[in-house]
């Protein structure tokens, strides 16, 4: 599956997740870091877990609304990776997103926004250890 250059789509979509995260900022003083709103309902109920809920809720149901509308914007993965080898993947990707304070596009999206040094710091190492993954997995392991 080769991945097409979509610069309107793409230039809208970034532009709403900034909307959508700088108007949760502004509204409620909260960062939209998805593993930090998933990661505080593993944690004793706190105040504004209705918040968390709520947030979560509206990313998987605006999910469903959208495969509802138009399933033709989800195509039919082709996934050759053992069920195992996935579900290993995602807990550590899990564990990873705990340990880095945050994901990939919490600290990207979000905490550049902020001007946090631990943010910029945080995406720089996301993004050369995902290179480097390429590079090892295309060189070491022949996938193409």
């Amino acid at each position: 599956m080769t991945p097409e250059f979509t610069p309107v789509s793409s230039l809208v979509g970034g532009l709403l997740i900034g909307l959508s995260a700088s108007l949760l900022l502004f509204s409620h003083g909260k960062v939209s870091g998805i593993s930090g709103i998933y990661g505080g309902l593993l944690t004793p109920p706190t105040p504004d877990r209705s918040y968390r809920v709520s947030f979560l809720g509206g990313l998987v149901s605006a999910g469903i609304v959208l495969y509802l509308l138009r399933p033709d914007l989800f195509p039919a993965a082709d996934v050759t990776a053992p069920a195992g080898l996935t579900a290993l993947a995602g807990i550590l990707v899990g564990y990873g997103t705990r340990l880095g304070n945050g994901c990939t596009s919490g600290h990207g999206v979000c905490g550049l926004a902020r001007f946090s040094r631990r943010s910029l710091v945080a995406t720089v190492s996301f993004i050369a250890a995902g290179a480097a993954t390429v590079l090892i997995v295309r060189t070491l392991g022949g996938v193409g």
